[in-house]
């Protein structure tokens, strides 16, 4: 651009006959500068902008036909382009000043006027386009990155939260089958009538958590192989008492205690109490030694608090696993707390309702 600037600019004052040195010199300083407009764009531009104006005002009226301000114009258009909004505004002026000089000392006529404002206006609108497209391709990359970003923490929030999905299901079920599983030779021994009863809670607690494991594996898939299974909710509230009666079955003492008028919740509160009470009851089992568990649900009109406190041997230092942490994730993603006295053990959570 500043080769085809400064052939166009100088070209006319040497062709077809060669003029003053003077004039040829202030032809380059119009012109070649523009090479370094995008570096130094002010030095660049009062040089190219008082080089034309120089010319302008040097040349005898009838020779004006020379000159075509290539150089200003390029300047102008990077004025509108890459500068900040206030160097804009005294680019704009200086370049009025210059202008209007240059064709009020000339006594130029209107056309004249007409023309050299129309080219500059045409300069300055494009270095506007070119800026406003810029800006345009930065919004959108930006938006493209935020948009990514997004869907990353989405999938991170999804994956942490099947994780401990499965390992809810996982850990109760199968730390429940075991139980049940080593006392069946017992109560074959000494109470064959309830063997049958302890088979079947063995057979029911499989059959639940491979229904919700299905669920999962179905999510991660994008697709549910059983639609029934897709459709069917995660368990709540209302599911506690088919939990109880399993803890119940495996030799555990398991009393609930309601306070408060029983409210309807949101659906990830009813989950996360659900899911506490689950990973507590089996902590019990698989930890605490305990053959009592006291649950307390406390209802007030802004949150519930979760309460589960076994009669086991407890632990002098809490070192929190998948499951305690969890618990936490889910109580802190309902906005609630979780708190754990490992002397106990005593897991209780506050959930908000309100």
């Amino acid at each position: 651009m500043a080769a085809v600037a400064t052939v166009a600019t100088v070209a006319p004052v040497v062709v077809p006959r060669v003029q003053p040195w003077w004039l040829v010199g202030l032809a380059l300083l119009a012109s070649a500068p523009v090479a370094w407009r995008r570096r130094w764009l002010w030095p660049v531009f009062v040089v190219v902008g008082a080089a034309t104006t120089g010319m302008v005002l040097l040349l005898s009226q009838s020779d004006t036909w020379l000159l075509m301000p290539y150089g200003a114009l390029i300047c102008t258009y990077t004025l509108a382009d890459i500068s900040s909004p206030i160097l804009r505004m005294v680019g704009v002026v200086v370049v009025g000043v210059g202008v209007v000089a240059t064709l009020v000392i000339p006594h130029e006529d209107f056309f004249t006027y007409r023309y050299v404002a129309t080219v500059y206006v045409a300069a300055y609108a494009l270095g506007t386009g070119a800026r406003a497209r810029r800006a345009q391709r930065t919004a959108e990359r930006e938006r493209a990155r935020r948009i990514e970003e997004s869907r990353a923490t989405a999938v991170e929030r999804e994956r942490t939260r099947i994780a401990r999905d499965m390992h809810d299901i996982v850990t109760h079920s199968v730390g429940l089958m075991i139980v049940q599983a080593e006392a069946g030779p017992l109560v074959t021994r000494t109470a064959p009538e309830k063997a049958d009863a302890a088979f079947d809670s063995i057979a029911d607690t499989g059959r639940s958590a491979v229904s919700q494991l299905r669920q999962i594996l179905g999510t991660l898939r994008g697709s549910t192989p059983d639609p029934a299974a897709g459709r069917e909710p995660q368990p709540g509230l209302g599911a506690v008492y088919t939990l109880l009666e399993r803890a119940r079955q495996s030799g555990l003492a398991v009393h609930l205690a309601e306070h408060g008028d029983h409210r309807q919740v949101a659906a990830d509160v009813d989950v996360s109490a659900y899911r506490i009470i689950q990973e507590s009851l089996t902590n019990t089992m698989k930890h605490a030694g305990a053959t009592r568990v006291d649950i307390f649900l406390t209802w007030s009109s802004s949150e519930l608090t979760v309460e589960v406190r076994d009669d086991g041997h407890g632990v002098p230092e809490l070192h929190p696993g998948h499951g305690v942490v969890g618990m936490r994730e889910r109580a802190e993603t309902c906005g609630g707390t979780l708190a754990i006295d490992p002397r106990g053990f005593t897991v209780s959570a506050r959930l908000p309702i309100g």
